[in-house]
């Protein structure tokens, strides 16, 4: 090798020195001149300079995947006895990198950001409200789409964006998508059972009805954990036939039993890992799995990488069973992170989204003390929403504006506002009539983020169903039946009911109704900020409109 090393600082090729030579240890041979190079035996290795071309190479070979390097002493700088690969082996993105993200919006734009490696979906999701100047709320959401599988989850707020993307084959239909997930932590802020009492196994055997932060804090206890349990329909591998079995969801995993509804541990049969495995909805299950209804979805271990084998696909009865199932899983895999998650977005919302020292809005705080959580200040009631907790009672009389703080001069300033807000709908309905026609009156709820135009029925549950089955979601669109008329399309106990809204003119007074005329309204956006705050004839008040960004 000393001969060798030697002959590597000469520009030509050398010959090894024979047995009978007196070259000494480390001095090259010399040529002695003759028309072409020495004759290169079969046997004699060849010996290349370093140079540019030679690191130009390397890229291209850490790009190889993870192989046994049989001769580290001629490898890269660092010595290391096996040839990684960062980039399509998709290991374990590494600190102080940064890396690029595309993701999508819901009309298909894709904006690319620079990231570090430890960016969380919270973070990014912080980035693309400011960017694209949306209304800052927990709502949104960074969502995990493989279009190749029909599946998708939301990633929670912790989750680190960079190992998500490097867990995905390379060239997969895999990405993004930045939208809204209102039931995102509804089962932290409703005060209802969001569990049914059959699924738990803790309320049947007391034989008794559990008060729903009583559950939810059994769920965060890693100590008293109640099992959940129901009939799911389990597609057998390698198999396209659908069968029925009772499934119990515990701590170590879980489990579906062979006979019935027993819990004999000689009929319970292991079926999945939680800590190993994502939760995934299947979206299009009929198409793609052939599910007996669209209510599925998919356990996916970490360790499959792409394709449908290795997915455990799961189908349940309802939508309400599903989303059950959903959030049981998320308990049992994050416990107290999750509602941390929950605790942090809310402590976000009540921060003063401004930069100075007076401050034009005073933003109330969202948060409030629970049973499974320690105690927050000040206190503020679960059940309220986004929108409430966004408004304060302000005096604009003055030069400036004043937060009012007074209770009693809260209420004195809100009667005059409806007395104020009554003139104010009778002097619109006392305009002439070739007023009221204008084409800038007509066209005004164009502009609000509640209407989605002319799109299908199809589509608006769909848009629905994706920004969640929360009570009060809704939108505005333009009818397909009646080409006047407009439909309110809400969301309520996970079904999305559709109302029409008629236009109707009498003594030259152009309104909208949806109850016949017996309540009338000037135009469509008196009549959402109306059920906003009323009921109405509708089943819930409007609380959350869905709504696309353009990215």
């Amino acid at each position: 090798m000393d001969a060798m090393d030697g002959g590597a600082q000469r520009s030509g090729l050398q010959d090894p020195p024979g047995p009978g030579s007196a070259e000494q240890e480390g001095v090259p041979g010399e040529w002695d001149g003759g028309e072409g190079p020495p004759e290169v035996k079969r046997s004699q290795p060849l010996f290349i300079h370093s140079s540019s071309r030679q690191l130009e190479e390397e890229p291209r070979a850490s790009s190889l995947p993870s192989i046994p390097n049989p001769f580290p002493e001629l490898c890269s700088p660092s010595n290391s006895p096996i040839l990684s690969s960062p980039a399509l082996g998709q290991g374990p993105p590494r600190e102080g990198t940064s890396h690029v993200v595309k993701v999508f919006g819901e009309d298909g734009a894709c904006r690319s950001l620079e990231v570090s490696a430890g960016t969380t979906a919270r973070q990014l999701c912080e980035t693309l409200v400011r960017r694209t100047r949306a209304l800052q709320d927990h709502s949104w959401a960074l969502v995990e789409l493989h279009q190749h599988l029909a599946l998708e989850r939301c990633l929670e707020d912790h989750e680190s964006v960079v190992e998500v993307q490097s867990s995905w084959p390379p060239g997969a239909d895999s990405r993004f998508v930045f939208r809204k997930n209102f039931a995102k932590y509804e089962l932290f802020k409703s005060n209802a059972s969001f569990f049914p009492e059959v699924m738990v196994s803790s309320c049947l055997e007391a034989n008794k009805s559990m008060a729903h932060s009583e559950l939810i804090q059994n769920f965060l206890n890693s100590g008293s954990c109640p099992e959940v349990q129901g009939f799911l329909q389990l597609r057998e591998a390698g198999r396209k036939v659908w069968k029925r079995f009772y499934f119990s969801l515990r701590r170590s995993g879980l489990y579906y039993s062979t006979k019935g509804t027993s819990k004999d541990p000689r009929h319970l049969q292991y079926f999945a890992d939680l800590t190993e495995s994502n939760i995934y909805y299947v979206t299009q299950g009929k198409k793609h799995y052939g599910t007996p209804t669209e209510f599925g979805f998919c356990i996916k271990p970490s360790k499959v990488r792409s394709g449908v084998k290795g997915l455990k696909l799961l189908c349940s009865e309802d939508e309400q069973s599903r989303s059950c199932w959903m959030a049981a899983f998320r308990l049992f895999k994050y416990g107290m992170q999750l509602y941390r998650n929950y605790q942090q977005a809310q402590a976000r919302l009540s921060q003063p989204p401004w930069i100075g020292p007076t401050p034009l809005v005073s933003a109330a705080p969202a948060t409030a003390p629970t049973p499974w959580g320690p105690p927050r200040s000040p206190p503020a009631p679960l059940q309220r929403s986004v929108s409430d907790n966004a408004l304060v009672a302000m005096d604009f009389s003055g030069c400036t504006g004043r937060v009012i703080e007074n209770p009693s001069e809260v209420l004195t300033v809100a009667l005059e506002e409806a007395q104020a807000w009554r003139k104010k709908t009778t002097h619109r309905y006392s305009l002439p009539a070739a007023c009221q026609s204008s084409p800038l009156s007509a066209a005004i709820h164009r502009t609000q983020p509640w209407f989605h135009g002319r799109i299908s029925r199809e589509d608006t549950q769909q848009l629905i169903g994706r920004q969640g089955l929360v009570d009060g979601v809704f939108l505005v669109r333009e009818s397909q039946r009646n080409p006047k008329g407009f439909v309110l399309s809400l969301c309520h106990l996970q079904r999305v009911k559709h109302y029409l809204i008629l236009p109707s003119e009498e003594e030259g007074r152009l309104y909208f109704t949806m109850d016949d005329g017996q309540t009338r309204f000037a135009d469509l956006i008196q009549l959402v900020e109306f059920h906003q705050i009323n009921r109405g004839i509708l089943p819930c008040k409007l609380r959350h409109y869905c709504t696309c960004v353009a990215l």
